[in-house]
């Protein structure tokens, strides 16, 4: 043990510049942390009366949650609101039934992320249908199109995490 604690100028030496790295991270992050702090509400003046900002932490009881049904499955939406740091959010819960599509390929300003639970479906990305399954994690950037298919033989069910400025109410 006396060993390992018993350093050398050597290894002093070569440690010097982590050490050096991480005093100027630490300066970096200390300089950042005030300004985070100022842009962290966002502004009331762009956020529609009455939309709800997501200040507290927050269960969404999926129990509680009224589910819409349609011929292509179901869908329950979770939340729709502003994040502290002014971001817009969306959420939704979807069953949707093999061999169906939500909805045609389609754009629009807010990304997503589509949280795959169970199923296979296949992605448009980019014009051609890609395939994915229960675990995997799919995401649509801002104006480029994209389309979701049910290709397996069971319920493709999965969650969406829309964020974007047109999503402030």
């Amino acid at each position: 043990m006396l060993s390992r604690m018993n350093s050398t100028r050597r290894d002093l030496c070569l440690s010097l510049p982590a050490l050096a790295f991480f005093a100027e991270l630490s300066g970096v992050a200390q300089q950042a942390a005030p300004a985070a702090a100022t842009e962290s509400k966002p502004d009331p003046a762009k956020i529609a009366a009455g939309t709800k900002i997501f200040s507290d932490n927050h269960i969404f009881n999926a129990r509680e949650l009224p589910i819409h049904s349609g011929k292509t499955g179901s869908s329950q939406a979770v939340c729709q609101g502003v994040l502290p740091t002014g971001e817009g959010v969306e959420m939704h819960n979807t069953v949707l039934l093999p061999g169906m599509a939500p909805h045609p390929p389609h754009q629009h300003m807010h990304s997503e992320w589509l949280f795959l639970r169970e199923g296979k479906v296949e992605w448009l990305i980019d014009g051609k249908w890609e395939p994915a399954e229960a675990g995997d994690i799919l995401y649509a950037s801002s104006m480029k199109l994209h389309g979701l298919k049910n290709v397996g033989t069971v319920p493709a069910k999965y969650f969406v995490m829309a964020v974007g400025p047109n999503l402030k109410g």
